[in-house]
């Protein structure tokens, strides 16, 4: 039940990075993905220190080296696909980026179940999978789908409605503005089946919950530096992160990132192809806040969606508690 526990505070944890990106989401600024990724590398760069003397290599500077070639692939496509995620809020509403993104939850489970299958560590979806968990990651993958579905068919009444300068300089690329959330998915979806396969307690390829959120985070923290540096060069200014719009909105969805993160490890690490489709469906919770806090209303299939995810989540919940009796 663990895994259940850890994947629902993750989902909530990014579903209230997903509101602060948004918030600090400057249309007008086209290097503002840089700076929110300089504000999550500062926040995962700070946390990964801390966590240095509990990692499995403690302070060796071998072992983290070792440690960190093993999981740079999957730390690169996760800090592209961020990145790539941040960008494409100048040109969508989250409420089509979001759940189009996180299709990458269903594919990354077909992904780790081909792996396993090919590696040995299962025969067949009776092994990974019951008949609930089934049901469960099925719902949750069909009400994500259809939300993306019903939000686009819905962005696109509105963009057309009243033709003002706003909409359509955030609808001027249209189909092609897609191309950001996929490739996030893309990315996405290889980082996630990489983790699975690197962090599953029974064929993990040797590397800890804590050494993952260390190297990946350092990893990310070197990226915000990165970023930084560009941002100093092409603005010829240093960018400050610490104004109190930056820490309001960018600085908070860093943490609540890294918030997310933690639990996702450790949520990964037991139950991998369960936990990615739930998690991904943290676009529901980032909507759902949307509609608390920005005030954007929802459609009655809108609601649908939301609560088939929901029922899916339920369902899923169930089944680990069945499993423990």
């Amino acid at each position: 039940m663990n895994w259940f526990i850890f994947a629902l505070i993750a989902t909530l944890g990014w579903g209230g990075a997903d509101l602060f990106y948004k918030l600090g989401n400057d249309e007008d600024d086209r290097y503002s993905h840089l700076r929110t990724a300089v504000w999550v590398g500062l926040v995962m760069g700070i946390v990964s220190i801390v966590l240095i003397p509990f990692g499995e290599s403690g302070f060796s500077f071998t072992g983290l080296c070792v440690n960190g070639l093993k999981y740079t692939p999957a730390s690169l496509c996760y800090i592209l696909s961020m990145v790539i995620g941040y960008a494409g809020l100048r040109y969508l509403e989250l409420s089509i980026v979001s759940p189009l993104q996180n299709a990458s939850g269903a594919f990354s489970t077909i992904a780790m179940f081909v792996f396993f299958m090919v590696t040995g560590s299962i025969s067949g979806f009776s092994d990974a999978f019951s008949t609930l968990d089934i049901i469960g990651t099925a719902v949750i993958v069909v009400g994500v789908v259809a939300l993306a579905i019903v939000e686009n068919i819905l962005a696109k009444k509105e963009s057309t409605g009243d033709g003002s300068a706003n909409k359509d300089r955030k609808y001027r690329f249209g189909a092609l503005a897609l191309l950001f959330p996929i490739a996030y998915c893309v990315f996405d979806t290889i980082g996630t089946a990489a983790d699975g396969i690197i962090l599953d307690e029974e064929t993990g390829l040797g590397l800890g919950e804590i050494d993952v959120l260390i190297l990946y985070g350092l990893t990310f923290f070197i990226a915000g530096i990165a970023a930084w540096i560009f941002l100093l060069i092409k603005e010829k200014k240093p960018y400050n992160p610490f104004g109190v719009k930056e820490l309001r909105t960018k600085g908070v969805a860093a943490v609540f990132e890294q918030f997310g993160q933690i639990f996702y490890v450790f949520a990964m690490a037991d139950k991998p192809m369960l936990a990615a489709p739930m998690i991904a469906s943290y676009c529901i919770v980032s909507v759902i806040l949307s509609r608390i806090f920005v005030k954007e209303k929802l459609k009655a299939s809108q609601y649908a969606c939301v609560f088939t995810v929901i029922a899916g989540i339920v369902v899923l919940g169930i089944s680990e508690g069945l499993a423990e009796m």
